[in-house]
């Protein structure tokens, strides 16, 4: 777990890279009972003008949330936690999948009512280069030193 005891406005999350497969979206798919085939089936996802089989959203903001709950130790300790979604990430039917590269950095210190200290966590997710998500913030009450 990490020593969260001097945690800092500027400081950087350990990053995390994720390989997302069509595999993998078969079964996040059955876990959240979301089977749009645009997850599925590269013929539907062109044929209403995506790229290709793209992954779920709520996958993908999910995925990013580990940067945050990694670092934290605690997910529980996560108050609040949002993004806008900007890009598909595509995924490809081969077994490499598509890697998507998250990151975060503390962007702001507060105090709780209760003399603990929130930090507000600003999370970066990249896919082929570019961003996936915009305003992707999540608030994290730290362990009272």
């Amino acid at each position: 777990m990490t020593d969260l005891s001097g945690v800092a406005v500027g400081d950087e999350l350990p990053p995390v890279s994720v390989r997302v497969t069509r595999a993998d979206l078969v079964r996040y798919a059955g876990a959240s009972g979301d089977f749009n085939p645009i997850h599925w089936s590269d013929r539907v996802a062109t044929g209403v003008g995506l790229p290709g089989v793209i992954a779920h959203g709520m996958l993908t903001m999910a995925l990013a949330g580990r940067v945050v709950t990694e670092w934290v130790g605690d997910p529980g300790a996560v108050c609040s936690y949002g993004v806008r979604f900007t890009r598909p990430v595509v995924v490809p039917d081969d077994d490499e999948g598509a890697l998507v590269e998250f990151s975060g950095k503390v962007s702001e210190l507060t105090e709780a009512d209760d003399g603990s200290r929130v930090a507000r966590i600003t999370v970066t997710a990249r896919f082929d280069g570019k961003t996936v998500l915009s305003r992707a913030v999540a608030d994290v009450r730290l362990p009272k030193e």
